[in-house]
């Protein structure tokens, strides 16, 4: 297993499908050792969900979208959010996905979480932002919150991910 490189990244781009889409600034997302994703929405939890055994048993927490005043910016208080990103992902059977935040936010008390990208899955994914900072955080739309950084498998996996994410937010063209 290894960790792809922004050459790596790069020609990745070209691929169909390719392994990221959507982006806004090639220049500046592409990182040494990783892919910066922006922030395309933010929502507010105002729900809760449920997790059973199956994903017949599984509730998504409602939220409620918050509006970017006519400069692009979120006024965030402490809490946690619900983000969209902006960025697509095509990842192969060779390829497994890890985001961490960004080191700005969380030199700001902010921090995001997120699940694992499986090899063979497509979307547009949402992450989690926590603000800790008691004085909340303001965050822009289109801002660089998360580096994904793409794992090699040391063989193709027979089975990828096939779940109710698969596609996530893709519009077609």
């Amino acid at each position: 297993m290894g960790v792809l490189s922004s050459q790596q990244i790069r020609a990745m781009l070209s691929d169909t499908p390719p392994l990221v889409a959507g982006f806004l600034d090639l220049d500046e997302q592409l990182q040494a050792n990783g892919f910066d994703m922006t922030l395309e929405s933010i929502a507010a939890f105002t729900g809760a969900g449920r997790i059973g055994v199956s994903n017949d048993d599984r509730i998504l927490a409602e939220t409620e979208e918050l509006a970017f005043d006519a400069d692009g910016y979120v006024r965030l208080e402490p809490g946690v959010y619900a983000v969209r990103l902006n960025e697509t992902v095509a990842l192969p059977r060779t390829v497994m996905a890890l985001a961490k935040p960004r080191s700005t936010l969380l030199r700001n008390g902010a921090a995001a979480h997120n699940a694992v990208w499986d090899a063979g899955y497509t979307g547009r994914s949402q992450i989690q932002v926590a603000v800790y900072n008691p004085h909340g955080l303001t965050l822009a739309r289109n801002a660089r919150i998360v580096q994904m950084v793409f794992f090699t498998l040391d063989n193709a996996t027979e089975t990828p991910y096939a779940g109710i994410y698969q596609g996530e937010a893709v519009t077609s063209p």
